[in-house]
């Protein structure tokens, strides 16, 4: 037998060797298999909203998904030692000042919460109190409600804005230059209701919000 013989008897064992260890390793395939087809993509979703820090207290006040507890969270990132519950607290303490200043007709102490707008509004009506001659008694008794009634922040100021819900319970009782009582009842407290609004430009030295609107 020849050399070239040879070599080709050999090659062709080898060629056999390694068919069969391919079908040992891959497998075959028997009768009709459908192509393979790509698993199917998932649709695109809205991206959803970014969670609330940690130890976030938005939705102690805010209901899930609403816009005041986006706003609210926007808030809380630009300023993390931002919280609801303390803000609220010092709502309720500074409407307590601010009504019962404006009802005594005096704003020193108080003038530096309140927006130019709104204190340029109170000064006109104690003007024409003072003009009339009104003098007023006030009492303040307590505040039955102070609950979160809506929330906006300007990405572009970095401004946030809360709206409050106040119910207040106090005396007032007006006198004219006379003396006479003109209105109000000393034996019967009124209750008031009020929606203020308070803005601030969040992450800023100053803590101080402000009261710019009123309702």
């Amino acid at each position: 037998m020849s050399n070239s013989l040879i070599q080709i008897v050999v090659l062709a064992a080898i060629a056999v060797f390694l068919v069969m260890r391919l079908r040992n390793v891959l497998g075959t395939r028997e009768g009709f298999e459908p192509p393979r087809q790509s698993a199917p993509q998932p649709a695109l979703r809205h991206a959803a909203a970014p969670a609330e820090p940690e130890g976030s207290d938005v939705l102690d006040h805010a209901p899930a998904g609403s816009a005041a507890a986006a706003a609210l969270t926007a808030m809380q990132r630009v300023e993390p030692d931002f919280a609801v519950g303390p803000f609220l607290t010092g709502a309720r303490q500074a409407y307590e000042m601010i009504l019962t200043a404006f009802e005594k007709g005096d704003l020193a102490q108080v003038r530096p919460f309140l927006s130019p707008a709104v204190a340029e509004a109170f000064d006109a009506v104690i003007a024409q109190r003072q003009a009339d001659g009104i003098v007023s008694e006030v009492q303040y008794l307590g505040t039955h409600e102070t609950a979160l009634q809506d929330a906006a922040f300007d990405p572009q100021t970095g401004t946030g804005e809360i709206t409050i819900r106040f119910v207040g319970e106090l005396i007032v009782v007006q006198h004219d230059a006379g003396g006479a009582v003109v209105d109000g009842d000393a034996r019967k407290p009124r209750r008031q209701r009020d929606e203020w609004t308070f803005a601030r430009r969040m992450g800023q030295a100053d803590p101080n919000w402000q009261l710019v609107a009123t309702a």
